[in-house]
């Protein structure tokens, strides 16, 4: 069956969603059970046994929520196809979690809270334990809403609430808190204006062209270049910084060289290509389909490696407090530990991730290819900078807010022209000209490229003094072409969803915390 086909028969829907939950618990029980039957000199095997079930269920619940934001707008774009996205997310993001997910992990997450201030061994395996669950719950929900959330705020806020229950509010770190909280304003918002800033130049520099394929010779392979040298720094410093520790200089310098290689094997091709086409925005559009799809490939790996930590960093915590009996910084990852983070997330993908998918893809605005390339491009670009700077942000954040932006630019273009039309046909009229004389200037203007249009509206405006619209006219014409292109209700679920991700994380834990302290008195 199609996976694109979710959902179009209710009976056929409910057996398909029994399915995917069998197969999801099938792979929850194995890794615990294979936790249970391998884990050497472990004091306590049925506690690594449980926590290895709850990584293995934050693990399916990272990939079928946070894997969307990769693949989601090449999918909306018609770039790839759902199926071929879930195969190419699956196969990288498992090869970064397990290639490049690195040996050790930090036993507390972002260093949320103190370690020194937990009491006891004991109580410190409760707290991971609790972090994990919570985290895959609120994901779960997250995931069943259709909100795309930051799977790293979700264990954050899991780690703090637990934290919290166990040590008091003085355990948290809480300009850590406060970081987290500044990155739900500076990670959208950084993502949409460099989106909506690479968009304006394709608009400018292409597509108000009056010979779009000449520019696209010239534009495409520079953007290309741009592309393969964002996406090379951004895998050297998030994707492979655990095997290959690179400072940022060194990581500019190799993806410039990259670049620069790649520009000039791509300029004849793109040439060779752009000739063939129609002088049409759909025919540029088609020469950014398979950048698009290297970029879904390249997220989807650098996440593999860096979100994986989401899924295995408690479990590695439990793993190693269990066999040393003690608690420290930094813990060492068994490959079964990485195998269940990699393949619970590819797992979860290919069977949850349809949803997520289309709502990034498609529900909150529509994606053509140059826009999902603008998208993907604030993805990198937004995270190398961030980190030089020291921002806090969330790369689901960056790429959801990178589709809200170039919606929010489109629909601000789209009133602009609406409004230029209007008044084009409005003062011709009233000036005098026929109704033929009329629709010729608005073709003109259509056809123009920016340079005329600016001549045209220079015109329109010696006409406005002759006939000027009254103040009434202005607002009914404001209103009659004003156009909704980002879907209200997608902006207000998603952000509700993201400002109660830590805060719902954190009381979920908080309440998991105790129960399990309670079991294990009883």
């Amino acid at each position: 069956m199609d996976l694109t086909d979710y959902g179009t028969s209710s009976k056929t829907t409910r057996g398909g969603d029994i399915v995917r939950i069998l197969i999801a618990l099938a792979f929850v029980v194995l890794s615990g059970y294979y936790a249970y039957t391998h884990g050497e000199g472990i004091s306590n095997i049925s506690i690594l046994a449980i926590a290895s079930a709850f990584g293995a269920y934050m693990a399916l619940n990272i990939g079928a929520n946070d894997v969307a934001n990769n693949v989601g707008p090449a999918v909306g774009s018609k770039a790839l196809s759902m199926v071929g996205a879930i195969l190419i997310a699956a196969v990288f993001e498992a090869a970064g979690a397990i290639v490049a997910g690195g040996s050790v992990v930090g036993t507390i997450k972002k260093g949320i809270i103190n370690p020194n201030a937990i009491a006891d061994v004991e109580t410190f395996i409760w707290v991971m334990m609790a972090a994990l669950l919570a985290g895959a719950i609120w994901l779960n929900l997250a995931t069943y809403l259709g909100a795309p959330v930051s799977t790293t705020h979700s264990i954050v806020g899991g780690v703090m609430g637990a934290g919290i229950a166990a040590g008091g509010w003085d355990i948290a770190n809480w300009d850590k808190v406060g970081a987290i909280v500044a990155s739900w304003v500076i990670s959208p918002a950084l993502g949409g204006i460099i989106a909506a800033s690479f968009l304006i130049y394709i608009k400018r520099s292409v597509m108000y062209k009056s010979d779009r394929i000449e520019a696209a010779k010239k534009v495409v392979p520079f953007l290309v270049a741009l592309m393969v040298w964002a996406f090379s720094t951004y895998l050297a410093m998030k994707g492979l910084k655990k095997i290959w520790n690179l400072d940022i200089v060194t990581a500019l310098l190799i993806g410039l060289g990259l670049a620069l290689t790649v520009y000039f094997i791509v300029r004849p091709a793109v040439d060779r290509a752009a000739n063939a086409l129609k002088n049409d925005k759909d025919a540029v559009n088609s020469l950014f389909t398979i950048p698009l799809i290297v970029s879904a490939a390249l997220l989807s790996f650098a996440h593999g490696a860096n979100d994986v930590a989401n899924a295995i960093g408690p479990l590695a915590a439990i793993n190693d407090a269990l066999m040393h009996g003690g608690v420290s910084a930094k813990a060492s990852i068994p490959l079964w530990v990485m195998l269940t983070g990699g393949l619970g997330i590819a797992i979860g993908l290919a069977l949850f991730g349809p949803k997520l998918i289309r709502t990034v893809g498609s529900e909150i605005t529509e994606l053509d290819k140059t826009r999902a390339f603008c998208v993907a491009m604030a993805a990198a670009i937004t995270v190398i900078i961030a980190s030089q700077l020291g921002l806090p942000v969330s790369s689901t954040h960056i790429a959801v807010g990178g589709i809200f932006g170039v919606g929010f630019l489109r629909e601000y273009l789209k009133l602009s022209y609406e409004k230029k039309l209007a008044q084009i046909e409005k003062h011709s009229t009233s000036s005098g000209l026929g109704e033929d004389e009329t629709q010729a200037f608005v073709e003109r203007f259509k056809l123009a490229d920016v340079a005329e249009k600016r001549a045209i509206l220079r015109e329109v405006k010696s006409l406005r003094s002759a006939a000027p619209i009254s103040r009434d006219e202005r607002k009914s014409l404001k209103k009659a072409t004003k156009k909704e292109l980002v879907k209200r209700s997608a902006l207000i679920r998603i952000a509700a969803a993201w400002v109660i991700t830590v805060p719902a994380s954190g009381i979920l834990s908080a309440i998991i915390f105790y129960a399990l302290l309670g079991f294990s008195v009883a």
